[in-house]
């Protein structure tokens, strides 16, 4: 079973019961609390400026460091957006990638090692045109101009406040929560809790209790060599398999392919792992099965018996509503 330390202390500290080190880091944390408040409230006074794009933008963010599913519901939100009549396009910060020059037009068939994983799975599932960069402003710019688009979604950017927006959705770890409800370093939060009272939806990923719910329904096992190839989960029940994943908590990845009834042999990576041939060696003997972040990158290496795992996002029949309620009232605001 490979693990990462680093993924590991990091849960324990922010996730766990008063954890020592966690104390320890507190000053630290007050210290980024106390710059995060200062700065929000510059861009709410308008002492620093919020630039605003001709068409409305809708960020999909998160409160805590690591995945929460923004992925699959930023898919789910563009396919809501098409239903409606809207012409959506995706910006996102291409987290990971090593192009010189920002933003990118990111393309199914983009590299993903120059604009990041992200980018090109949202390209290939999403049908819309995807611009990735740190600079949101820039990114939605380009986006507009490569595109008819009449509203943008951003992936994650919630505390890129630079970018003005209309409409801000909040996904939280319906299971983890936001830990021990503290900044960083000392807790695995971006932004104070209360930042949650300003947005206007928020979302728990699984989980049980009050709130609306998002699950992540997956499909078919994809082949990775030869994408027409499906295969059901069940078909590999009772066979071992290697699970590759290098999300930012890929625990309910390996949890699903247990509760299927695989034999899993975890290998959990750093969240963006350049994956390459040495990695697909270290697999061998056994089918492996990946979360389709990781396939994105492994392709060009894949052995015929490499799979993926594709998931949609499944909203509240409420949340959905509501979701759509807001939306309506972007477009008659503007």
């Amino acid at each position: 079973m490979r693990k990462t330390g680093i993924t590991l202390n990091t849960t324990a500290i922010w996730y766990g019961r008063r954890h020592p080190l966690a104390r320890l880091l507190l000053p630290l944390s007050w210290v980024y609390n106390a710059i995060i408040r200062v700065r929000r409230h510059a861009y709410l006074k308008g002492w620093l400026a919020s630039e605003r794009l001709p068409v409305p933008v809708v960020v999909v963010g998160n409160l805590t460091v690591g995945g929460t599913g923004k992925t699959p519901l930023v898919l789910r939100l563009v396919e809501l957006l098409r239903d409606q009549g809207w012409t959506p396009a995706i910006i996102t910060r291409g987290y990971g990638g090593r192009a010189k020059h920002w933003p990118q037009h990111v393309t199914p068939d983009s590299d993903p090692d120059r604009v990041g994983d992200e980018p090109v799975l949202l390209s290939r599932r999403s049908g819309c045109v995807v611009v990735a960069g740190p600079d949101r402003v820039a990114a939605g710019l380009l986006a507009i101009d490569l595109s008819d688009c009449d509203i943008l979604v951003s992936d994650d950017g919630l505390q890129h406040y630079r970018l003005a927006r209309d409409l801000e959705i909040v996904l939280i770890d319906g299971t983890r929560g936001l830990g021990n409800g503290h900044c960083l370093p000392a807790g695995p939060l971006r932004e104070p809790p209360e930042r949650l009272n300003s947005v206007d939806l928020v979302l728990y990923k699984g989980g049980a209790g009050p709130g609306h719910r998002m699950r992540l329904c997956p499909g078919e096992l994809v082949n990775l060599r030869d994408p027409s190839r499906h295969l059901r989960l069940s078909d590999l029940s009772g066979h071992r398999v290697r699970a590759i994943a290098g999300i930012g908590h890929p625990e309910p990845f390996f949890r699903h392919l247990e509760a299927a009834g695989l034999v899993v042999e975890r290998y959990p990576y750093p969240d963006h792992h350049r994956y390459c041939a040495a990695d697909a060696d270290r697999w061998r003997g056994l089918p492996v099965v990946m979360t389709e972040k990781d396939a994105v990158k492994c392709a060009d290496f894949a052995g015929s018996d490499h799979w993926y795992l594709p998931v949609t996002a499944i909203l509240d029949p409420d949340f959905e509503s509501h979701l759509l309620c807001k939306i309506h009232q972007l477009r008659a605001s503007r």
